[in-house]
């Protein structure tokens, strides 16, 4: 998934950007925000169309955007997966296996 990053693109610029994307997350911040700010608009494009706009941060857009494509996700990494869903999105969040509940109880000190 490309990114592109720039503060002085203009809307008729970043549309014509978005509708040469295949897939990926666009973040559209105003200008002079920080990297770190949440953005204006959060979404998830797939081929050349915003399928899923205003969501509220790029990590429920990761995490759609697996669910979008009915991705499997790597078997190494079941728990960052199982992070993403039951600690940032609060998808089924009592039952959490031992490793998350440790970092979960870890970030909440």
């Amino acid at each position: 998934m490309p990114s592109k990053a720039s503060s002085d693109v203009d809307f008729h610029e970043a549309e014509s950007e978005m509708e040469k994307t295949l897939i990926g997350i666009y973040v559209i911040k105003p200008e002079g925000e920080r990297d770190l700010d949440p953005g204006e608009d959060i979404g998830i494009i797939i081929e050349g169309v915003a399928v899923l706009r205003g969501l509220p941060d790029v990590a429920t857009a990761v995490v759609l955007l697996f669910y979008t494509l009915n991705m499997s996700y790597p078997s190494n990494l079941r728990y960052t997966f199982e992070f993403f869903q039951k600690v940032l999105m609060g998808l089924d969040a009592k039952k959490l296996s031992n490793k998350v509940q440790v970092l979960r109880n870890k970030l909440l000190e």
